[in-house]
C-alpha cells in the first residue's frame, strides 16, 4: 500500500497549523505512519496463515479466526490513520478556495490565505472535532471487536464446522500486544493534542473578540 498521498497531505496541513497542530502532524507521521509502514505491517502480514488450531477439520481454522478477529488489527489501524487524517483536507481545500478567489478577483482579499480567521477558523475547528471524534470511535471499535486492548495467546473455539471445542493459538502475541498498546497510547495522545488545540483556538479568538468589543466601548 502506498502512503505517499497521506504523507503529502500531512505536509500540506503542517503549513496552516498552529504549533500544537504541528506537534499532532509530527506524532501522526513519525509515531503512527512510519511505525505502521516500517514495523507493524510486517508483524501482522501472515497472521491468518500462522493462526493454528489443534484440529485439522476443514474450515474450522477459518471460521474460528473470523469469529475472534472479524477485522485485522493492522487493517483497522490503516483505516483509522486514513480517517483521522482526512478532515485535514477541509483546511487545505478552504485555503485553496481563498487563493483561487484572490486570483479570480486579481486583488488581495485576505491578509494571508492560510491565516486561521473567519471562515477558515470554523473549518479548522470542524476538522479538529471530526479528528477527535474518529479517534474516539476507533478506540471504542478496537475495544468492542477484540474484547479489550489485548491479544490472547490462546482462544477456545466451538464454532461449526469444528466438531468440538478446540484450542487455537496466535503467533507472536506479545509482540502484537506491544504494538496494540502503542497504537492506543498514540491515539490517546492525538486526542489530547486535538482537544488542547481546540481549547487554545476557542480561548484565543474569544479573547480577541472581547478585546475588540472592549476597545470599541472605550472609544
Amino acid at each position: 500500500m502506498s502512503w505517499a498521498f497521506l504523507r503529502d497531505l500531512l505536509s500540506g496541513v503542517n503549513k496552516y497549523s498552529t504549533r500544537i497542530g504541528r506537534i499532532w502532524v509530527a506524532v501522526v507521521f513519525i509515531f503512527r505512519l512510519l511505525v505502521y509502514v516500517v514495523a507493524a505491517e510486517n508483524i501482522w502480514k501472515y497472521e491468518h496463515d500462522e493462526f493454528e488450531c489443534n484440529i485439522k477439520q476443514p474450515g474450522c481454522e477459518n471460521v474460528c479466526f473470523d469469529h475472534f478477529f472479524p477485522v485485522s488489527h493492522i487493517r483497522l489501524w490503516a483505516l483509522q490513520l486514513i480517517m483521522v487524517s482526512t478532515p485535514s483536507l477541509l483546511v487545505v481545500f478552504h485555503v485553496a478556495y481563498r487563493e483561487n478567489r484572490e486570483q479570480q478577483h486579481n486583488q488581495k482579499l485576505y491578509k494571508s490565505p492560510g491565516e486561521i480567521d473567519g471562515g477558515l477558523l470554523c473549518t479548522y475547528l470542524i476538522s479538529l472535532i471530526l479528528k477527535t471524534g474518529f479517534e474516539v470511535v476507533f478506540l471504542i471499535l478496537f475495544y468492542k471487536l477484540y474484547n479489550g486492548f489485548k491479544v490472547p495467546r490462546l482462544v477456545k473455539c466451538d464454532m461449526r464446522p469444528c466438531p468440538n471445542t478446540v484450542d487455537c493459538y496466535l503467533s507472536k502475541p506479545t509482540e502484537k500486544m506491544i504494538f496494540l498498546y502503542f497504537l492506543v497510547a498514540t491515539s490517546c495522545l492525538c486526542i489530547v493534542l486535538n482537544l488542547s488545540e481546540l481549547s487554545y483556538l476557542i480561548c484565543k479568538y474569544s479573547m480577541k473578540c472581547y478585546l475588540k468589543r472592549y476597545i470599541k466601548k472605550r472609544q
